[in-house]
């Protein structure tokens, strides 16, 4: 009975990050062919490539773990929104550039401290998923945390919309470090980290990287919107959804 709770808690654990990644790849694949640069829309359709690889293997073992036969593609392309567990922030609009590197900064700033910790993990897959997939976090990490001292420090127009950016997407990011109650078996049984820890990290190094591009985090005390661990997400989550799906949904016996 104990194991099967690890089970479950740790498959609902890798639904959470499998569908952050989904999401978020998703999001940054809207960029294709509309990049402001030629390299810089070659990088953004990579890492939307990394990304949605680094989901497909957490969806994989969330089926594993499961054990009802289905496949990654049953999970991303035949569940609706209130059951996705992403991180609310991976599914904000892109609006402009400065927005969504804005965006992808603060989850690939988490993810980065969050899978270096997963490469401990007691876990052996979980272990080898976070290694593995650590190495093109560094660089997503890197290449977000570039951009926001360019436009932080650049001119006075992405300087503007980079803090508008900041400003606006924070109340979401409470959201990533929002524990279950799944969460603290698994903490004690030494397979994830505990996400109080990851939020000190992760504070630590938005500020140094916000500091550095002349930027500032709100001043005031911001209203935190949570739960999507839960089910709860924004409308945003509903359009990526039926644009996603769509295919699959309408042609569910079709063989690519």
């Amino acid at each position: 009975m104990a194991q099967k709770r690890i089970e479950t808690a740790l498959f609902n654990y890798c639904l959470w990050l499998g569908d952050t990644n989904l999401i978020s790849g998703h999001r940054l694949s809207e960029w294709c062919g509309h990049g402001p640069i030629l390299e810089e829309d070659i990088a953004m359709t990579n890492i939307a490539l990394d990304l949605i690889g680094q989901s497909r293997a957490l969806l994989t073992y969330a089926c594993e773990l499961e054990g009802k036969g289905k496949t990654e593609d049953d999970l991303a392309y035949h569940r609706d929104a209130a059951d996705f567990k992403n991180a609310m922030l991976a599914e904000q609009p892109n609006v402009e550039f400065g927005n969504t590197m804005v965006r992808q900064f603060l989850l690939d700033t988490f993810n980065y401290h969050l899978y270096s910790r997963l490469a401990t993990s007691a876990d052996e897959k979980i272990n080898a998923l976070a290694a593995k997939s650590l190495k093109e976090i560094t660089y997503h990490h890197r290449h977000s945390a570039e951009w926001i001292k360019r436009l932080g420090d650049g001119t006075a127009k992405s300087h503007e919309r980079a803090q508008a950016a900041i400003y606006n997407l924070w109340k979401f990011t409470d959201d990533l470090f929002d524990n279950t109650e799944e969460d603290d078996l698994l903490i004690k049984e030494k397979i994830v980290p505990d996400l109080k820890e990851i939020k000190e990290k992760w504070i630590k190094s938005v500020k140094e990287a916000v500091i550095s591009a002349t930027l500032k985090l709100p001043d005031n005390e911001v209203f935190m919107v949570k739960g999507s661990r839960r089910g709860n997400h924004t409308e945003h989550l509903g359009y990526i959804l039926a644009e996603m799906q769509f295919l699959p949904r309408a042609y569910p016996d079709a063989k690519w």
